[in-house]
């Protein structure tokens, strides 16, 4: 499995084509849907660029990706889209278009209790495990994470030297992480090393413009699209040679 991530909270003046409108994130996740990923995940915006929670942005995100794709779409409830964790819950609440799946962040302030909402509506969970966070052990700890969809296993180093090391640690600590599917992917300098890694350990792995804007060349990436043709190519390569 490859997932997308089309955005992240980065903007167009990062240097990339980076999408942001519900059409920009419909046509990217089109294209690379074609270029064999899988999975999408997504950061809904309001009209201005900010990532929301807010129903009617989550709905126009939704609406139009699902209109050009048949695959799994997915968005964050990451703190940075709303710091108050009351407020996050009261409008995941409000959603009347739902995602297949929604990330949470499990060191986040009231992320088992966003799970359990999510979880009620019939909204798949990616529990977003961050290296260098007590993230593990409350995930370890927490009684509905064996009803999660998947761990999403985020390494957060972003040193390409260490970044491998760092994912191998942060699997340790998941251990069989409740007998749920793992995704392992990487950010900016680590993303490469660790999409890699994921390709000889058999994980599901993500790959877009939320990640890296830079191919393993170092070269800016052109498109979401762009980034998955090299992602599959790493990954096969990988695959193959350990």
């Amino acid at each position: 499995m490859v997932q997308v991530c089309l955005n992240g909270s980065r903007q167009s003046g990062d240097g990339a084509r980076v999408p942001s409108s519900p059409e920009e994130l419909a046509r990217s996740a089109a294209e690379a849907v074609a270029a064999g990923a899988t999975d999408v995940h997504v950061h809904p915006r309001t009209p201005d660029g900010r990532d929301s929670l807010r129903p009617d942005a989550v709905a126009a995100t939704l609406d139009a990706i699902r209109a050009r794709v048949a695959v799994p779409v997915g968005v964050t409830t990451g703190a940075w889209a709303e710091p108050g964790p009351a407020t996050r819950l009261e409008l995941v609440r409000g959603w009347r278009v739902l995602p297949d799946h929604a990330s949470v962040n499990w060191h986040e302030e009231g992320a088992e209790e966003l799970a359990a909402q999510l979880m009620a509506l019939g909204v798949g969970v990616e529990a977003g495990i961050w290296s260098g966070t007590d993230g593990a052990a409350r995930f370890a700890a927490a009684p509905l994470a064996p009803g999660v969809l998947r761990v999403l296993a985020e390494v957060t180093d972003t040193d390409p030297g260490t970044a491998e090391g760092t994912a191998r640690t942060l699997l340790a600590e998941l251990g069989d992480a409740h007998g749920r599917p793992v995704l392992l992917h990487g950010e900016d300098g680590g993303t490469w090393p660790v999409l890699r890694l994921a390709g000889r350990l058999g994980l599901a792995t993500r790959i877009g413009l939320e990640d890296t804007l830079l191919m393993p060349d170092g070269q800016p990436a052109a498109s979401n699209a762009r980034l998955v043709t090299e992602a599959l190519f790493q990954s096969r390569r990988s695959k193959r040679s350990s």
